[in-house]
């Protein structure tokens, strides 16, 4: 089983701006509403997959119920653990040319709400996944993902962690299976301008060195880099297509990686459905299908042969 954590889940408000002026009355041309946060998003590009999860995490207020409700309308099986006060965020995501967000900061998550997610953590059991991925509410301690390996160290659990700064940087005394900051996260990481793929590799190695095992670096419209436990280095060019929606790409990066690593056991299989689904989801109004993930796998393969 694929558990995936969440801690501030959001409902996502895409909207479509033709001509987009700030400081003026600007109208929508689409809008949709999604379940989102990098763990749901995970658990849904899973679930298009063929994937069985549970997204756990916590919800509040009406924004929390609607979010519940998404989820379960896209198939994902969930346990969010309700909190008192206050509501699930709405993140607001400006489709123009620039591509603007607006986050929201998410309700207050008490201790003895952490306590027991960490209890429902105590089920996971050898050979199951776990993702943590995405920020946490400020009322929740930055060591939680650390904490959370920390619980679980010692089971035959594969661990994914998709988060910025100390977060990330925390976590890999123990070992995660896949880490995958993208080279904006890689910079901050090092305090460092990035100026070429040699760069991403020397330090996608030196987080490998600090216990990662597996380092992932979305490029964006440049591709990817995997620095493998195998020793390899893989490289993928972003494939071609129109870019619709880069809201979830990411997370459907890590998600086909994931599900590619499930399958085959296979470094390369598992980079290139990674960033087959990154890319598909890209060119997609929401996550993508898998029909649409195999066609992009495909092309992948064919220019790499």
């Amino acid at each position: 089983m694929v558990f995936t954590v969440t801690f501030n889940p959001s409902l996502d408000y895409v909207v479509a701006i033709d001509d987009f002026q700030l400081g003026m009355t600007n109208r929508t041309t689409s809008e949709q509403f999604y379940p989102g946060g990098k763990g749901i998003n995970v658990s849904v590009m899973l679930k298009h997959l063929g994937v069985e999860n549970t997204a756990l995490g916590f919800i509040a207020g009406f924004t929390g119920d609607e979010i519940s409700r998404k989820a379960q309308e896209v198939g994902v099986n969930s346990r969010f653990i309700r909190v008192d006060g206050g509501n699930s965020r709405i993140n607001l995501k400006l489709r123009t040319n620039e591509g603007t967000e607006i986050n929201g900061r998410g309700p207050f998550v008490s201790a003895e709400k952490v306590e027991k997610l960490l209890k429902n953590l105590d089920e996971i059991q050898d050979g199951d996944a776990l993702v943590l991925a995405g920020s946490i509410a400020e009322s929740v301690p930055d060591s939680i993902y650390r904490d959370i390996l920390k619980r679980i160290d010692g089971k035959k659990v594969l661990t994914v962690v998709d988060a910025t700064g100390d977060l990330l940087v925390n976590v890999l005394e123990y070992h995660p299976f896949l880490i995958k900051p993208n080279q904006h996260e890689l910079e901050e990481v090092f305090q460092i301008k990035i100026t070429d793929k040699s760069d991403i590799i020397y330090h996608a190695r030196l987080l490998q060195k600090k216990g990662a095992k597996n380092v992932l670096v979305s490029l964006g419209g440049k591709g990817a880099i995997l620095a493998a436990d195998d020793g390899k280095v893989y490289d993928a060019a972003a494939p071609k297509g129109q870019l619709i929606n880069g809201v979830g790409a990411g997370d459907s990066m890590v998600a086909g990686f994931l599900s590619g690593w499930m399958e085959r056991h296979d470094y390369q299989h598992a980079f290139y459905m990674g960033v087959a689904a990154g890319s598909a989801s890209a060119f997609s109004e929401y996550l993508a299908g898998k029909d649409d993930i195999e066609r992009v796998y495909r092309q992948i393969v064919k220019e790499d042969m």
